[in-house]
């Protein structure tokens, strides 16, 4: 029977490994048909919480239901309703791209015409058309990952699950896997993104949640997390200007901005661009970028500019 109420529904959800909490009173709920992104930093808590939502991992304290069931209590249930790609994509190097997803319709108890129709269908889905029997390791990497989304449709899932799903992927592959999950949300699939990409939870995600220490310490919409966080807008310097910059004071001389100094770099965050662009022009920076605040801005913000690990 299909669950109406959110497809994830966590309140105050912990996970420890010993003494060490990698996620730590998480609350949050799912509606059907969204894309929901976590973002953090390594280590943040991003890929244990989703293996507790796909019913791999138990949690140690909270709640936790997936289409209204306990995902640990009923891991059957739940993964039966649920499509995963995980950061390893787990092909079998001895078969071809049929063979593949052969193997893995074998789970749900597929076979047959109709089952040959759904592969083809899917293949073409991901552009993986005609490549039925080319060998697993003969596939690029953008190739075995777009594999890893059709074999994770196989079953229909309702909840489809991407643990950093295009890592190490060239742009265009990039963007031809967000094209295919953009296609999947407008048919009401509910996706849950685990990612390092600022620019990917800003395109596919209606929602976004950032992890950092096992806490959840932001959500909202990807634009209102910046209207909320940061100025609009961000004058960047890098360190062939920064010394002048500096020699003028602790603020650099700008008025009412927030500036940030990182690395070899100047940050001025405010509202009005025209006031940057004119500073820009009153200064004579060379190097000066003025743009929009974006996501990675507010990312940063939160969980800070030097590494953590």
């Amino acid at each position: 029977m299909r669950h109406e109420g959110p497809v994830v529904a966590a309140s105050g959800v912990v996970k420890r490994y010993g003494a060490f909490a990698a996620v730590d009173g998480v609350s949050l709920e799912i509606p059907r048909g969204t894309c929901y992104a976590l973002l953090g930093p390594n280590g943040a808590g991003k890929t244990t919480l989703s293996r507790m939502v796909g019913a791999v991992l138990p949690r140690d304290e909270g709640e936790l239901r997936v289409f209204g069931l306990d995902p640990w209590e009923r891991q059957s249930a739940v993964k039966a309703r649920l499509g995963w790609v995980m950061q390893e994509d787990a092909l079998d190097e001895e078969l071809d791209v049929l063979g593949n997803l052969e193997v893995y319709g074998l789970y749900f108890g597929m076979r047959g015409r109709a089952f040959r129709e759904k592969v083809a269908s899917l293949l073409g889905f991901v552009g993986l058309s005609g490549r039925e029997r080319m060998p697993t390791q003969a596939l690029s990497g953008g190739m075995r990952r777009r594999l890893c989304i059709a074999r994770a449709l196989l079953n229909d899932p309702e909840l489809l699950l991407l643990d950093e799903p295009t890592t190490g992927l060239d742009p265009q592959v990039r963007h031809t896997i967000w094209a295919a999950l953009r296609r999947l949300r407008t048919r009401g699939m509910t996706i849950v993104l685990t990612t390092h990409y600022m620019e990917e939870a800003a395109q596919l995600a209606d929602r976004v949640g950032i992890l950092h220490r096992g806490r959840l310490i932001a959500e909202d919409r990807p634009a209102a997390l910046v209207e909320r966080h940061v100025p609009r807008y961000v004058l960047e310097v890098e360190a062939t200007d920064r010394e002048g910059l500096e020699a003028r004071g602790p603020d650099g001389g700008f008025d009412g901005a927030r500036v940030e100094r990182h690395g070899d770099r100047l940050f001025v965050f405010h509202p009005d661009e025209a006031r940057l662009r004119g500073w820009v022009a009153d200064l004579g920076c060379r190097t000066a970028v003025v743009r929009p605040s974006t996501l990675e801005d507010v990312f940063l913000e939160l969980t800070g500019r030097k590494l953590d690990e």
